[in-house]
């Protein structure tokens, strides 16, 4: 992690920041409302922990960031590719039969 300070008086340049803190107040500050800092805290560690090791971000292939941090993308990826093959195989099979009404 570096620090990088933005430009003033350039609202763009804090845009990344800003999303994070609207994503942390509409998910889990503002739900739980923590009548205290110690609960605030705990809620914001909570909601950082399930946000980088549990919620899959579509942004980065329907996987975790901590998943591509840790160099898994390629075997999550080719998992996943593997399952929507069987998939398609098994909707392709069960689309060739036939099928008889009855009345």
């Amino acid at each position: 992690m570096t620090h990088v300070r933005k430009s003033p008086y350039y609202p763009q340049s804090n845009g990344k920041l800003k999303r994070w803190h609207g994503t942390l107040k509409k998910e889990a500050i503002r739900p739980k409302t923590p009548p205290d800092l110690d609960d605030a805290r705990r809620i914001v560690t909570d909601n950082v922990t399930h946000y980088n090791s549990l919620r899959l971000n579509s942004a980065i292939g329907s996987i975790t960031p901590a998943d591509l941090l840790a160099g898994r993308a390629k075997q999550i990826h080719h998992a996943q590719d593997q399952k929507l093959e069987a998939a398609l195989q098994k909707g392709v099979q069960s689309s060739n039969e036939e099928y008889t009404l009855v009345a």
